[in-house]
Formats: structure tokens, sequence, C-alpha cells
């Protein structure tokens, strides 16, 4: 799914949100005290969200029914949606530092008039529709900020790690709102549960002006409009994926309330400790699958986790039997999340990441506007008790998706796989995707890979091709280097860390790829590459 122009040695970073930091080298502390703020700033925002997954008995207590709940939704989400339009390309303009701050104030701001709502008028609808569109933006630009840490063939670990916030603050998030929405009375219960959920995204923007405090943003000399961009590098059918998340997210933090007022059970609290437990346990198993199992196969895992939940939801008649459809869906949302947004966003080049990575995380939105109404509709449909037939149609989704990806896009090259599990045939012959970065057949890396495939040599012979191959190396290294540089100083770079940090990058893979074909030569017996060629 990588694309030939993210590896190119001669493109910078222009466009890539800079952190205060250039894109990190390979070995570079990834768990650094950047990455740990920032997971800390998620866990508020998850918890301020998960606060309002009693949005649909906000609006069953002011009169609606739940296909009014579903609109909202609905309307929230296509806001979100209209405002993606513009994210990506402005986060490549202006860089992720002020859209991190507009969208948290955003975020408040719908939070404050959520907490005042007290009838059914557009005022509510503009309420969610801020919330939607602050939390949006919230997590594209914590997504795009953390993948600028690291090097390309731990983007998937990161995101994953990351991710595992969220289910930390979707537990807090569910117990506390339990505790709220079932200790006070009436309309008080959901101004403390909006109010405190406020307050929470006060905090995050807190943390966010302090963590990008030291930021700065080279803007690309082209900022393309997002549907040029969708079209030029559409990412495939991982984006089906993205919409069956969507519609996952509207079951879970939009109707299942409802579903468990509806069997007289006492809340959610057992489902979203389940479910965030198991994501978070299951995330921390699965941290590496991307580089051992592979990311498609993580796909296919984690949509049939989620049929399976829904499967299982309509069999539950008490609090507890909430766990075992929990264990499952956080089973699915765990490999999910980190292999779509990854997959998905790799296909754009670096200086569109920011772009790429809002579209991908569009998708999600597109799912959850689609199906919100639709899923709303069912249980109508059935008196308002149509809930079994609105989960096994989202498990139906969920299955048909996973075929469709399954005899599409899981057969198709992925460039997170160990050499071992990938094609390091491929690789060792001709170059090919290893550490996020294109080795082409061209480079000096070429005279060492075909040693491994041919006969040892005499010692005369080895030595006389060890010669001309290290004067090749330094050459070809010393125009790949100075072409490298020259091309980012045309580009208005000259001297800028982010340059010189991708190419400390690209240099530091090429030199792990010398390695392995070193270590590969040494197991068939071959004469191997010796390691200080790498300068």
């Amino acid at each position: 799914m990588q694309t030939a122009t993210e590896a190119e040695p001669h493109r910078g970073s222009a466009g890539l949100p800079q952190s205060g930091r250039s894109t990190a080298p390979a070995g570079t502390t990834v768990y650094s005290s950047a990455f740990w703020m920032a997971y800390a700033a998620n866990v508020a925002a998850v918890t301020a969200n998960a606060l309002t997954y009693h949005f649909a008995e906000l609006v069953d207590f002011l009169g609606g029914r739940e296909q009014i709940a579903g609109v909202i939704i609905g309307v929230a989400t296509a806001a979100a949606l209209m405002s993606r339009l513009f994210l990506g390309q402005a986060i490549d303009r202006y860089g992720v530092r002020r859209l991190w701050i507009v969208s948290s104030l955003l975020f408040v701001a719908g939070g404050g008039l959520l907490t005042l709502a007290d009838e059914l008028s557009w005022p509510l609808y503009v309420a969610r529709s801020l919330f939607a569109i602050g939390l949006a933006g919230m997590f594209t630009c914590s997504t795009v900020h953390i993948q600028s840490l690291v090097p390309a063939y731990r983007r998937t670990e990161i995101i994953g790690s990351l991710g595992s916030s969220g289910f930390v603050g979707m537990i807090l998030g569910a117990l506390l709102g339990d505790a709220i929405f079932h200790g006070l009375p009436d309309q008080t219960r959901f101004m403390v549960l909006f109010g405190v959920s406020t307050a929470l995204g006060a905090a995050y923007t807190a943390l966010v002006l302090f963590l990008t405090r030291r930021d700065g943003h080279v803007r690309p000399a082209e900022t393309p409009a997002i549907h040029r961009l969708l079209l030029r590098y559409w990412p495939g059918n991982v984006m089906l994926v993205a919409f069956v998340m969507g519609l996952m997210l509207a079951v879970t933090t939009v109707f299942l309330t409802r579903f468990a007022t509806h069997r007289g059970l006492s809340g959610l609290g057992p489902f979203f400790v389940g479910y965030a437990g198991s994501a978070f346990t299951f995330r921390m198993v699965a941290r590496n699958w991307s580089r051992t199992v592979g990311r498609h196969r993580m796909i296919l895992l984690g949509l049939a986790g989620h049929a399976a939940a829904m499967l299982l939801l309509p069999f539950v008649t008490t609090e507890m039997l909430f766990c075992l459809p929990a264990v499952c869906g956080g089973f699915g949302h765990a490999l999910l999340f980190p292999a779509v947004v990854s997959l998905g966003s790799e296909a754009f080049p670096r200086e569109y990441r920011g772009t790429g990575t809002t579209i991908v995380m569009g998708f999600f939105d597109v799912g959850t506007f689609v199906s919100a109404p639709l899923l709303g509709g069912i249980i109508d449909a059935f008196g308002g008790h149509g809930f079994t037939p609105m989960f096994l149609f989202a498990a139906s989704v969920a299955l048909i998706v996973a075929v469709v990806y399954l005899v599409t896009s899981a057969r198709t090259a992925d460039s997170d796989l160990l050499p071992r599990q990938s094609a390091q045939a491929e690789l060792v012959a001709t170059g090919s995707w290893a550490h996020g970065t294109f080795v082409p057949r061209h480079t000096p890396i070429e005279p060492f890979a075909r040693q491994v495939l041919t006969p040892e040599p005499s010692e005369g012979e080895r030595l006389a091709r060890e010669e001309v191959d290290a004067k090749s190396f330094a050459r070809e290294a010393s125009v790949w280097e100075s072409s490298a540089y020259d091309s980012s100083a045309r580009d208005g770079l000259a001297g800028n860390a982010s340059a010189r940090g991708d190419l400390a990058r690209d240099i530091s893979a090429r030199e792990g790829i010398v390695a392995e074909v070193h270590a590969l030569a040494l197991q068939r017996g071959g004469v191997g590459v010796p390691a200080t060629r790498c300068r």
C-alpha cells in the first residue's frame, strides 16, 4: 500500500506537521515524554466522550424517539464530515498545533451547549455538531502528531499504543457516567454529565497547548484539495472496513444505552469496562502483530470480533452477560483501529499525511452518519423493540465486508511484515519495501544482495569484488545524500531539521537492510556484507 512517493529520498517532510522534532530515525526511543503527555490527553478526551454515551437518554427525556436521536447524531456526524473536507488540508497548510487547539475549543463549546440543553430544538443540533467536529479534529490531530515522532515501520505500533489510552478513558467514562446517571435526578444528571465532559475538554486543551508549545511547521509547496488527493491516492477497500467501524460505534455509543433501558438493566458499566479492558489487553498483546501477523489478517480478525459481539448482544438479559460480547467487541476494536489507520494513511505521501489520516478517519464518521438513522429506524420499525434485528443487521454488514476484503485486498503485500515473513527473496534479489523505505535496484545495496544468491567466490575474487563494491557504495551513497539535500534546498528547506531527520532516518533504514542481507548471507554460507559499509 505504500507509495513510491513517500520513500523517495529527495522528498522531505515539508508538509508533515512537526512536533518540535523531525521524523525519528530507526532506533529512536518511541515512548518518550511527548508520547506519555499525548497519552494522558487522550485519556481525558475519551473519558469526556464516554460521558456522552447517555445522549440518547437525554433525547428520550426531552420527548424524542430513537430515530430522532439517530437523526441528531447523523446531522452532527455530517457536520464533522464536512469539516474533514478542510481539516486535512488545513493541517498540511498551517500545522497540527493550530488545528488541534481550534478543535479542542470547539469540543469545549459543544459540551457547554449540551450542558444547557433543555428542549428538542436547533441549539441541540448545533451543540452536538460542534462537539462532533471538535472531537473529530482532536483525534485526527493527535494521530497525525504521534506518527511524526516515529520511523515509518513503527507507525502502526505507535498508533495502537496511543489508542490504548482510549480504553482507559472508556472505562473511566462508563463507570463515572453510570454513577452520575443513576445517582442524580432528572435533568440534573444530564447537566452534570455534560458539565464534567466540558471540564475534561478544557483540561485536554491545556495539555495540547503545553505539548505543542515548541512545534514548528513548514508548509508544502502545494496543498491539493482533498478530493484530488483522495482520487490520486485512494487507499482501497480498507475504507470499507473504516465504514464498518463507524457503524459499530453507532451501535455501542448511541443505541446500546437504550437497549439496556429496554431490557431493564442498571447501566452500561459492565459492557464498557469489559470492552475497554479486553481492547486494552489485546492492544498490548498485539502491539507488534502488524510486523508478524500482518495488518490484513488483523483486519479480518477484527471484523470477526465485531460480528461476534453483535450476534451475542441479543442474548444479554443481565448486566454480567454483557461481558462476553464486550470481550469480542474489544478484541475487534483493538486490532482494527491501528491497522486501518496505518494502511489507509500510508497510501498518501508524507507531505500530505495530515490529509490522508483525515480521510481515513473521516470514513469512521461516514459509517456513523449513514448507519445511525438507519439503525434507529430498524428499532422503531418494530415498535421500539427492534434491537435484535438491529444487532443482526450490524453483524451481517461486518461479515459481508470481511468476505469482500478477503477476496480483494487481503492478498496484497503488507509493508509492515518482517522481512522473513514478507518477500525476503525479492528484497535480496531486486530491492523492495523494508522498514517503510523502498530500496530500488540501482542502490549500493544491490551488489551486496547479489552476493547472497551466488556461490561463494574464491579469496582473490572476493577481495577484488569487495574493493569494487566499496568504491561503488561510497560513490553512489555520496551522490544519493547530496541529491537528497540539494532537492530539499530547492524546496526552501536547506538546513531544516526535518530534512536532516528524513535523511538520517532513510540512511538508518538502509543500514538495517544491509544488516539483514548480511545475516541471510551467513545463514546460506555466503560471504556476507561488512556492517561498516553502511557508512
